[in-house]
């Protein structure tokens, strides 16, 4: 008798919230999910009564003998006192998923030979049921079927089991007003409509690790301006033609519990990869400025290296990055041309409070063509001539309250000119004061202000070739830029800047920047 139950059993697969939740992780059609889950979650939560379809009564031998199966197997763990509520009606196919959940618990015990497990008079119970409910159970079983039908063929169709896919999409529009020429005199500038994509492969192997490849296509042209004060945050790489191309390959791993190792190359690598500081840097949600994404001391070096994250304690962490500009070329290497590197210690007040933080960084570097920040006055590029530089930046952000924080950044670059018919040193600062407004108006919203000098040439040890021993003038670069969230996918973040004195220089006019930018998440 029971060698034949077991036989009969075998096919009748178990339904329960375990195996719903795997599917939905696999994002199955919901249409076999809402009908499946109509009759089943047995293992979490009480069978939900359909009134009008009462097929099975609480006064029936059927409801009876399955309540007695119940609560003596434990079929139906959602009742907090391990009983059945045997006290209003079901429908039959509410019934049947019951019932199917407790035939497997019923061959559970006969399969682990337990003695007295399974009575006689249960068995005899077990079998009338299955009699009186045979389609029933079919129709179940169907169901489940055709699900883990669907699982095998996403299964086996899925792109990676290992790697997943994100994206971002950015369409905006911009436009600069007043004096927006080379010349600084006179408005040259259009309206532009802009659009970048990125496709993020990311990888696990060990859970502990991450690989990134990240594929870019962009078409962003910054607007015009007598310097290089107008750039936009989400302009990326020396590409305008919608050309995609690997801008980003990355590694991250630890090492122990308080070491991170970076391995990184493409143009969208910079020291930026380390902790910046700045709430606002973000190209695609936050800040709409070049400028404003951080210190322009982490602009310097190449965009390929390797990068530690020490932590030793919830107080102090500090990083160390080398990023080489010629590192595929044999001729050059990554220690015989451009480079940079950083070192830098973050200190936390409060081992509590992560958005309050201090950090002193340090920063040597080479170029073969100026320094390459690309932001700030022409002159403090030091263009078209090879240049060392030793580079210090103090970069601090405090929380005010979940509503505001305060922050800002001063940078100072000793530069030395080694080329040019007249070589000597040269003295490049920048400072920034920022306000973040999070959850501005709804959750997930963000306001930002940033008020600044952009780096500007403040002296030199001789008349650099080409160059003035200073800028003029002093500019200043006043942001301000709302992202409103619509949902959890798509933003939308207008942004106005005021730049005077463009180029650090009173001759050119005053510039208005507004900017549009949308963000989707894929």
């Amino acid at each position: 008798m029971a060698t034949g139950l077991i036989w009969l059993l075998i096919p009748l697969t178990k339904v329960n919230a375990t195996e719903s939740r795997q599917l939905e992780t696999l994002n199955q059609p919901q249409n076999h999910l809402s009908e499946l889950n109509q009759y089943t979650q047995l293992d979490a939560t009480p069978i939900t009564p359909v009134n009008e379809l009462s097929d099975v009564q609480p006064t029936d031998w059927a409801f009876q003998a399955l309540q007695s199966l119940v609560e003596r197997y434990g079929c139906l763990t959602g009742y907090a006192n391990g009983t059945f509520q045997g006290n209003r009606a079901m429908t039959r196919f509410e019934f049947a998923a019951a019932f199917n959940a407790c035939l497997d618990k019923i061959n559970q015990s006969l399969n682990a030979e337990t003695t007295n497990a399974v009575t006689q008079e249960d068995l005899m119970k077990v079998q009338k049921l299955q009699e009186q409910f045979a389609t029933e159970l079919a129709t179940v079983r169907g169901r489940v079927d055709t699900v883990e039908t669907v699982t095998q063929q996403l299964e086996q169709q899925q792109f990676s089991t290992t790697t997943k896919l994100d994206g971002q999409i950015i369409v905006a529009a911009a436009d600069a007003f007043g004096d927006a020429s080379r010349r600084g005199n006179g408005d040259d500038s259009n309206l532009a409509l802009y659009n970048r994509a990125r496709i993020n492969f990311i990888t696990s192997f060990t859970g502990k690790d991450r690989l990134l490849l990240r594929m870019q296509a962009s078409n962003v042209v910054n607007p015009i301006a007598p310097g290089n004060e107008a750039r936009l945050s989400f302009q990326s790489g020396g590409d305008s033609n919608n050309n995609v191309s690997i801008s980003k390959l990355e590694y991250r791993f630890l090492v122990g519990k308080k070491v991170e190792v970076f391995v990184g190359t493409g143009f969208n690598t910079y020291f930026d990869d380390a902790d910046v500081i700045n709430p606002l840097q973000s190209d695609a949600y936050g800040t709409v400025s070049r400028f404003g994404r951080y210190n322009t001391v982490y602009r310097l070096g190449g965009d390929t290296g390797v990068g530690v994250t020490f932590i030793p304690n919830e107080n102090f962490k500090a990083q160390f990055f080398y990023l080489a500009g010629n590192a595929n070329n044999p001729s050059r290497g990554l220690f015989n041309s451009k480079y940079g590197a950083l070192g830098q210690l973050i200190w936390y007040p409060n081992s509590e409070d992560k958005a309050t933080k201090i950090a002193f960084t340090y920063v040597n570097a080479y170029s073969e063509n100026g320094l390459g920040h690309n932001t700030g006055s022409l002159a403090s590029n030091l263009n078209d001539r090879k240049v060392s530089s030793n580079s210090y930046g103090i970069e601090a952000n405090f929380k005010i309250n979940d509503g505001f924080q305060l922050g800002g950044w001063v940078g100072y670059i000793n530069a030395r000119a080694l080329t040019g018919d007249v070589k000597g040193d040269a003295d490049i600062w920048n400072w920034a004061v920022t306000l973040a407004f999070p959850d501005l108006g709804k959750q997930g919203n963000l306001g930002g202000i940033i008020v600044g000098m952009q780096p500007k040439l403040t002296g030199s040890s001789a008349q650099l070739s080409g160059l003035p021993r200073r800028d003029p003038d002093t500019g200043f670069h006043i942001e301000a830029f709302y992202r409103y969230q619509i949902n959890d996918r798509i933003s939308i973040t207008p942004g106005v800047i005021l730049l005077t004195a463009p180029n650090h220089n009173e001759q050119n006019g005053d510039i208005f920047l507004g900017v549009v930018r949308t963000t989707f998440r894929i």
